[in-house]
Order: structure tokens, then sequence, then C-alpha cells
């Protein structure tokens, strides 16, 4: 019998698109399935070009944007396309966390594969559904639980949570018939649940792993500037206390912990934070799976409002969230009682609210990986329209380049397999475990 395998389908010299297909024996699972960050994707692919819905693997096989494994897709995103559907050979897919970049493309496989989730992340994806037009399938959801081991034929996959800028993540301990591997999906040292990312790793390390595969976003040249999640706290409480006006902020509307950050930074500030339905229906979903009164609640936490955009139709699931919803006119006419949370897709609300020069706008997401990237350019075009003061508040959902080397040199893993980097070579400092792997490439788990 065939021995273990890990081959890399994606997340190679990229940032996203993690697809991690580990074989042993007759025994096949996939780690995440999400499209990447690269820039070949653009090449085909941008803004309303996109692949059609009718067989969207179809569309993204053609130009090689998905690994051509046979007996994952399922027949209807393959459509009468040249890669023939085959019945499922892959037995399992887990994923890591509910970020689009590990998850968006988990709709093109065959609906008869089990999907593996923590019980929050498919509350999370849930959410996300109801709201946007993002379709994960229909799949045997199966939801596993904290450092239980799950059995799929010679393979047995640990999760551990670790802490990252989307609640419910994990990393994952592989075992096979011939050693371990460890998976970390994406993780943090700095943020509120740092102890969970500290356990995972003191638990790679007394596995003693064959193989790391750890993620590297933040690995090479990194000039963003990234804060801990309390310093993004004590520089929105100076922004807001210094500035009597209106204030607007910009984050990820899954990244709950800024979320809170924000809410408890207005609150303090004798504020109301005001966030959109969308935002409001994921507060409302994920709040029963955190501690009572910890996640702020649209109706019933004070200091927390809705704001209503002006919109021919609204959906089912923002109708609870509108009664009681700010609209544009009452935020601008007192505009010092509110921080708004605005996401870019919202901006021409500013139309609307026309607040006042100067009112501080809190960029609380990452800044752009290159000086050119369209979405930066055209949200300053917007800002300095209305002069709006630009602040950059980050904390970065990932381990800096000096912490990953730590990590692999303290796992004392025998091969470290740098994935989720455009920058896997900045890891060979960390000595001689380091492989930098290749698209495609079978490795062996013994080396």
């Amino acid at each position: 019998m065939k021995g273990p395998t890990v081959r890399f389908l994606g997340g190679v010299r990229e940032i996203g698109g993690n697809k991690i297909l580990v074989e042993d024996g007759p025994d096949r699972i996939l780690f995440d399935f999400g499209p990447s960050f690269s820039p070949r994707v653009e090449e085909f692919y941008v803004n309303f070009l996109q692949p059609r819905s009718t067989n969207p693997a179809k569309d993204l096989l053609e130009f090689d944007l998905l690994p051509r494994l046979p007996g994952l897709y399922s027949r209807d995103a393959l459509g009468d396309g040249e890669f023939p559907y085959t019945p499922p050979e892959v037995h399992a897919i887990f994923l890591s966390h509910a970020h689009a970049d590990h998850a968006a493309y988990l709709g093109l496989v065959d609906p008869d594969i089990p999907v593996y989730v923590g019980d929050g992340t498919r509350t999370l994806l849930s959410a996300i559904e109801t709201s946007t037009r993002t379709k994960y399938g229909t799949h045997p959801w199966r939801v596993f639980s904290d450092r239980r081991g799950i059995r799929v034929g010679n393979l047995e996959v640990v999760p551990y949570p670790v802490d990252h800028s989307i609640p419910f993540a994990y990393g994952f301990l592989v075992r096979t018939r011939e050693g371990t591997l460890a998976y970390t999906g994406d993780f943090r040292h700095h943020g509120p649940r740092a102890a969970d990312t500290h356990a995972f790793f003191d638990a790679v390390a007394r596995e003693k792993v064959d193989a790391l595969l750890i993620e590297g976003t933040r690995a090479g040249p990194d000039p963003r500037k990234n804060l801990t999640e309390a310093g993004v706290r004590g520089a929105v409480d100076r922004v807001l206390t210094s500035n009597p006006e209106l204030a607007l902020a910009c984050t990820y509307p899954r990244d709950i912990d800024r979320l809170r950050t924000l809410y408890s930074a207005a609150v303090a500030a004798d504020r109301e934070l005001v966030v959109s339905t969308r935002t409001a229906h994921l507060l409302s979903q994920v709040a029963p799976r955190f501690p009572r009164d910890e996640i702020p609640l649209p109706g019933t936490s004070s200091g927390l409002r809705v704001h209503v955009r002006k919109k021919r139709v609204s959906y089912l699931w923002e109708r609870p969230f509108l009664d009681e919803a700010l609209p544009s006119e009452e935020v601008r006419r007192n505009g010092r009682k509110y921080l708004l949370a605005l996401d870019l897709a919202h901006f021409p609300e500013l139309i609307d609210l026309r607040p006042p020069r100067g009112c501080p706008f809190l960029h609380s997401m990452s800044e752009p990986f290159s000086e050119d990237d369209v979405d930066d350019h055209v949200m300053h075009n917007w800002l300095d329209h209305f002069g709006l003061e630009f602040h950059q508040l980050h904390a970065s959902g990932h381990a800096s380049g000096p912490e990953l080397l730590e990590i692999v040199r303290a796992t004392g893993a025998r091969t470290v397999y740098p994935i989720h980097t455009e920058h896997p070579e900045a890891f060979e400092t960390a000595g001689p475990s380091v492989r930098c792997p290749e698209l495609g490439r079978v490795y062996p788990l013994s080396g």
C-alpha cells in the first residue's frame, strides 16, 4: 500500500488559495478549498467578468485556475467541459476557517463529499450565505469538536482552535500510518485568543511532527503597519476623543474582534457604533456561540445601532433590524453621537451623509498589498472629495515574520513547507528543514 503523501494544489507562492491534499493508501482528504489572491486570476476574470454561474468549474479549469483533481467537482459545476465528471474520490474536506480564500470554492464540490467544520464556522457560513451571494453548496456537513480526533480511513485529524481575524479558526494535526503532519491554517500570536495559538503549537512540538505546513502571509518584506488589538483600541480612543464630529470606520465585516473593539471604544467616548444590516445579521447569528454578553447585539446592547441605506427592496434577513434603524439623514444631523462603520461598497452613502470636512476615517483593515491597489485608489478618491482625515489602524490576522521563524525553530518539525505566502524563501533562515513546495508535486511524508 502506498505510503502517506501531501500535495499542494494551491497556496504555493501566493496569498490564499490553500488546497492541500493528504493521502494515505486509498484514503484522500482535502484541507481548504478557496480562490487565491494571485494576479494570475485577474488575467482572465476581473470585476464583472467572472466565470459563468451555470458551469463555474468548467470556466476556471479552462485557464488552470482550479486543480485537475478527479472525483472532486460536482457534475453541475463541470457541465459539458473536457474535464469529465467522476464519482467522489476525495473522502472528506476539512475547513480551517470561513474566509473566502479558504472556503469560497466549496460550492463547486461534489455534494456527496462530507465537509468537516467547527460549530462556529458552520454558523458563520450560514450567515454569509443568507446575507450575500456566496453559496457553499449542499454537502453532508460534519461538525467537529475541539481537540477531538476524526477518523477517515487510515487518517486521523485533530482540530485545534487558533487565533485569527475571523472567529472559529483551526489548525490541524493529521496522523497517518507512518507519522504526523501539522497544517496551521491562518493564525496570529497577538490577538485576544493568542493562548489558543500557543496551545496548538505546543501540541505540534509534543507530537514531533514529520511535516509542518505553515502559513506565511507576512514572511518577507512587510511594510504595512500592524498593531495589537489593544493598540488599535488605544488609537481609536485617541481619535474619538480629539474629534467632536461624526467619525467613520471601515473594517472587515466578519472580524468580530475588531467590531468589539470599535463598539467598546464608541461607548467609552459616549457614542454609539452604527453598523450595516449585514453586520447586524452576522452579530445576531454568532452571538450564541460566545459567552453571554460578550458580543454586542442589535436591539439589545446599548450603544449599538443599525444604519439603513436607501434601497428599493429589503431582504427578509434585514427586516428584523429596520424598525429601529437610522437613516443617513439622522446620522448626519447628530453626527457627534455616532461612529459609523461603513463598507467600501456603501461609500455612495457619503453623498447623503455629507460629513463635515476633517472628520476622521478609521481604516481598520490591511493596507493594500501593492501601491496600485485599485480599491485603495478609489477609496482615497472618495475620502479626498469629502475632505476626510485618513487614519490607518489595523491589527493583522497573521503572525509576523520573526514570529513565524521562531515557531518553525520551536516545533522542531523534520520538514517545513511554507504556504499561503509570496516569499517562502524567507523561511530558509530557520534552518535546513525548510522546503519550498512546488505546485502539484507529490511529497512523501517520510521525506
